[in-house]
């Protein structure tokens, strides 16, 4: 468990004499939501009794490490969980289609017999859903039929990185606990102890969020960021144009460091420094830019939507580093 998620720990602890239907664990993406949500679905699941941590060894603990607990389902996207859609009866997909981004409907519809009968191991039964903003609106309005006559023994954690998205229905049937991002400082610092290398810097482009830098900093993906950003600081425009984009993921990619370093030059003339970079860029960004470079930003945000779209990368790339100010 990370530093900073210790006092959600304490509170989330506090209910489990009282836990309610549904809890919105919720916050900036790499703050360690889904993890803490994960341990604490298994701390309600161990059968060690007055237990304050999961104890690891009893006969609930070992199902629940073996991803094998009766009494738990984790909902997500079927991009994240990498397995067709998760109710037995649904047929099985054909080799082309492609993973869904989001949860759908039948998903939480099989959760029905899942959530309506008996406890396997005498505790409750729980249902995690994460990223809980991905559902679409008929899964949204499913889960809200369960949320308004909850099963008994049930309980719902829903961990989300943009609770705003979640229908407000769904929000107003939960208990809120959001998880901050740690002070800059202590966020290094604990990279640092994980002997992340750049650990400043990948704190930077990853928001302050220290799972994601750390995740970042270990990753092909990671390293494409890096390519992008070098060139970036070497060249700009004219170097970004030899960087080859030849999948969605590089045009993903592409669109996000764009954002941030639009971003940065706004914040830099406003107030000094930026929140994305460490580096100063080389020419200091004249008065009359920042707003054309936050309209970029903008531009950049779209593009990061359209990248999971079939689109020839080349142009794709071509178009988003042609509209840079």
């Amino acid at each position: 468990m990370t530093p900073w998620t210790r006092p959600a720990w304490e509170q989330l602890t506090s209910r489990l004499e009282n836990l309610p239907q549904a809890l919105l664990i919720h916050g900036p993406r790499g703050t360690g939501k889904l993890d803490l949500a994960r341990r604490f679905a298994n701390l309600v699941l161990c059968e060690t009794p007055g237990a304050d941590q999961p104890c690891g060894h009893c006969e609930g603990c070992r199902w629940y490490a073996g991803g094998q607990h009766p009494d738990f389902r984790q909902v997500e996207p079927e991009i994240l969980a990498g397995l067709p859609d998760p109710s037995e009866d649904a047929p099985a997909p054909s080799k082309t289609t492609k993973p869904s981004h989001e949860i759908k409907v039948d998903q939480v519809r099989a959760l029905a017999d899942f959530l309506n009968i008996g406890s396997h191991r005498g505790k409750r039964r729980i249902a995690l859903f994460h990223p809980a903003e991905t559902m679409n609106a008929n899964a949204a309005n499913s889960l809200l039929k369960s949320l308004e006559d909850p099963a008994s023994g049930a309980c719902f954690l829903l961990v989300s990185d943009n609770p705003k998205s979640l229908l407000p229905t769904v929000r107003s049937r939960c208990i809120s606990l959001p998880i901050p991002l740690p002070d800059a400082t202590d966020g290094a610092a604990w990279l640092k102890a994980e002997k992340v290398p750049e650990a400043e810097e990948w704190l930077a482009f990853a928001g302050g969020a220290p799972l994601l830098a750390k995740e970042l900093a270990g990753s092909d993906r990671g390293e494409r960021i890096a390519q992008v950003i070098k060139l970036l600081k070497e060249g700009g425009r004219e170097s970004l144009l030899s960087w080859p984009v030849t999948d969605r993921e590089h045009m993903e990619i592409l669109s996000e460091v764009l954002q941030k370093w639009a971003y940065d030059q706004a914040f830099r003339s406003a107030t000094g420094k930026g929140r994305f970079f460490t580096i100063e860029p080389r020419n200091k960004v004249p008065e009359a830019v920042p707003g054309a470079w936050l309209r970029f930003a903008r531009e950049a945000g779209r593009f990061r939507v359209s990248a999971r779209h079939p689109l020839n990368p080349k142009l794709f790339a071509s178009d988003l580093i042609g509209r840079m100010p």
